[in-house]
């Protein structure tokens, strides 16, 4: 059954197939090219019903092996092929359904958010750290140039937002979807401002504690563990990276009227989330089951309708299109470097899946299904420069050391 499948649906690449029964077909043409095996009858089923979840799950378990060819081959000549196979007609009869149910699957009220949040954040700390930078970002990064190296990238991504939010000493800042607390001690540290973080994750809780007690700044920074709908304090500046995806788009309105009452007048903040270039879709059935349980990435046609019901201003939009795409090469490498020693904090099937997930991720930027969105936002019309310059000097005088908000300030103005 997944041969004829595959017969419909592979244009770009080439895929040999051998079947439980051992008959070889080959489908395709050009590079890459990849052989697989499939196991058993059962197996194949599932292959033809749902590739975008059995392909994933058959690959975990050894049953779907790869002869020749790589991992990414494999995933680079689905994701290639992505509107073909969609186009057969029972694919779409499952795509159908998807899109109906997405709006269960992204049912996160407070007490299940932090059962999704817990799935995935609260694995091994030990995991993250073998594979993401020092400053532990797990986030898109900026890549000012194109041998920039991970941890400088996620160092300019940080100083991109910091310059974003317009921050000034002495400023309240709330972080909304924290993490490890590496961008609230870097706008601490840069900026002289106060931040509050608060993430559903314990593991991200408790070390982002530790970090801001060896850095000398839990002073200037707080975490809590506590929905960011708990929230109750007013701020100056909001900020939230890489946690949008997880609030699902039932929640959306919930969402920006949070940050509409908790923002002052003066306020501005900032979004910055994975996006679809697509239009509104479902998130990918594998994704969804075995990494980000509630998870969605939305298109910025499901998100700018939701703004513009509360009070705020869109004062600015950006769209990072490869950066991701670069960073997860980064993290894949580094998954891959220290493979062994992750295969004994988990098992074999436990890194399976997660290189499934990192190069199924890096390709769905490669292949232009997703980019990343950063969206400034305001109380007022007033709130923020009428020119883009001020951005731009914060991030060149942060980056050369000065680290003088005044002073950048100074310049926009006049």
């Amino acid at each position: 059954m997944f041969d004829r499948l595959l017969a419909h649906g592979i244009r770009q690449g080439r895929v040999t197939l051998i079947d439980h029964r051992g008959k070889t077909r080959t489908f395709g043409s050009g590079e890459p090219q990849v052989t697989l095996r499939v196991a058993d009858a059962a197996t194949d089923r599932a292959l033809a019903f749902n590739p975008w979840l059995a392909v994933g799950e058959a690959y975990m378990d050894g049953k779907l092996t790869i002869e020749a060819g790589t991992l990414y081959d494999l995933i680079d000549i689905g994701m290639a092929n992505v509107g073909p196979l969609q186009g057969v007609v029972w694919q779409k009869l499952v795509a159908g359904f998807l899109r109906v149910a997405r709006w269960w699957h992204q049912h996160n009220p407070v007490g299940l958010a932090r059962t999704h949040v817990a799935h995935h954040y609260d694995l091994s700390r030990r995991l993250f750290e073998l594979f993401l930078d020092d400053s532990m970002q797990y986030s898109c990064a900026y890549f000012t140039r194109p041998e920039a190296s991970l941890a400088e990238a996620q160092q300019a991504k940080m100083r991109h937002i910091a310059a974003k939010l317009l921050l000034q000493p002495g400023q309240r800042v709330l972080d909304i979807g924290c993490g490890w607390g590496g961008l609230a001690l870097f706008m601490a540290k840069h900026a002289d401002v106060e931040v509050v973080g608060v993430t559903l994750s314990k593991e991200q809780h408790e070390l982002a504690q530790a970090r801001a007690k060896a850095a000398g700044l839990s002073h200037k920074v707080t975490f809590k563990l506590q929905d960011y709908r708990l929230e109750t304090a007013e701020y100056d500046r909001i900020v939230s990276v890489g946690m949008f995806e997880h609030v699902g788009v039932k929640h959306y309105r919930e969402f920006f009227g949070q940050v509409e009452r908790l923002l002052k007048p003066s306020g501005v903040a900032l979004l910055h989330s994975i996006g679809r270039r697509d239009g509104p879709g479902f998130t990918n059935p594998w994704l969804r089951k075995y990494i980000f349980p509630g998870g969605y990435s939305p298109a910025l046609s499901e998100v700018v309708p939701v703004i513009e019901r509360t009070s705020l201003w869109i004062t600015d939009v950006e769209v990072l299109r490869l950066h991701y795409a670069e960073t997860l090469r980064c993290w894949r490498e580094n998954f891959e470097r220290n493979r062994a020693e992750i295969a004994r904090l988990y098992d074999e099937r436990f890194c399976r899946m997660w290189e499934f997930y990192l190069i199924g991720s890096e390709l769905s930027f490669r292949h232009n299904y997703n980019m990343v969105m950063q969206i400034q936002m305001s109380r007022g019309i007033n709130n923020v420069p009428l020119t883009r310059d001020y951005m731009f000097d914060w991030e060149r005088t942060s980056a050369a050391g000065a680290g003088s908000i005044r002073k950048s300030k100074d310049r926009a103005a006049e």
